[in-house]
């Protein structure tokens, strides 16, 4: 077990997104209700760049390029420029749904994750899309998170955070797409935190931000519990290893929802978490256009 502590950026009132870019040697992430993007190198100035809407995450495409999701669909984004432009329309209209989490896997497609903006049940789906073709995999999901793969692209995990449930499923390496039905991988039951964003290392472990739980938490292929780290932040949304050797863990938290009370309990909530371990990530694959 260990203790993250809070970074020196600035607060998101829904942090989310953080990936690790290592041709840039920098962390990114995203304040969806802020529709800010953030880039920090070390403990450095943190960069900021406007996105043309409620952004949640992204994908590299090569040095200064990110295709990211945005509540339309996917956007083009040249990060010296900071110019974008519109690449793939992914429910754009539908006024009720907005992007949510999505990662590369490691052939270079993209899961793309959508949901209600106020929550509205079964009203998100989870696409994958591959050199710009998109195709519907699973329907019916009201928060879908916890997008990750393992490194040889064997294994995706995802979870529908109202359920609670984290299903695994069996994937084509060469393309990303299913290849059986999923199955339950963990269960979080009410009081526990409900489950976010997910990462997993270059060992096969799973890790995943516990929102409402204070932490990360980390649990082996066979679904037993490895470790966790904590943080001073209930909202932990989303996790990531990067920085040298990818040994370094940073997650993202929120402060939506936290009514004043809550928030000045939580002066460092909103703030991105970092702490140094043991263990190592995987570099995410680039998308591939």
């Amino acid at each position: 077990m260990g203790a993250m502590q809070a970074c020196n950026v600035p607060v998101c009132e829904l942090g989310e997104g953080i990936f690790w870019h290592p041709e840039r040697g920098s962390f990114c992430w995203f304040d969806i209700l802020g529709k800010k993007l953030y880039e920090q190198v070390n403990d450095g100035p943190v960069r900021v760049i406007d996105c043309p809407g409620n952004a949640s995450a992204a994908a590299r495409i090569d040095e200064k390029r990110l295709v990211v999701a945005v509540d339309d669909g996917l956007h083009i984004l040249d990060m010296e420029s900071k110019s974008w432009e519109r690449y793939l329309d992914v429910e754009a209209d539908n006024s009720v749904t907005r992007s949510n989490d999505s990662r590369v896997h490691p052939s270079g497609s993209f899961w793309f994750g959508t949901m209600g903006w106020n929550f509205e049940q079964g009203a998100g789906s989870i696409y994958h899309i591959s050199q710009g073709k998109l195709q519907l995999i699973y329907s019916n999901i009201t928060i879908p998170n916890a997008t990750c793969f393992t490194q040889d692209g064997t294994i995706g995990y995802f979870t529908d955070s109202l359920e609670g449930t984290v299903w695994r499923v069996k994937l084509d390496p060469n393309s990303g797409l299913p290849v059986s039905d999923r199955e339950v991988f963990l269960t979080f039951e009410k009081g526990q935190g409900v489950p976010d964003g997910a990462v997993v290392d270059a060992d096969g472990n799973f890790w995943i931000a516990v929102w409402g739980g204070y932490k990360v938490a980390a649990y082996r292929p066979d679904g037993s519990k490895l470790t966790e780290f904590s943080a001073s932040a209930s909202n932990v949304s989303c996790p990531v290893f990067g920085g040298e050797n990818c040994s370094e863990l940073r997650a993202t938290t929120a402060l939506e929802h936290l009514d004043e009370a809550e928030r000045a309990k939580q002066p460092d909530g909103g703030k991105v978490f970092s702490a140094q371990t043991s263990y190592r990530g995987q570099v995410e694959a680039m998308y591939k256009l």
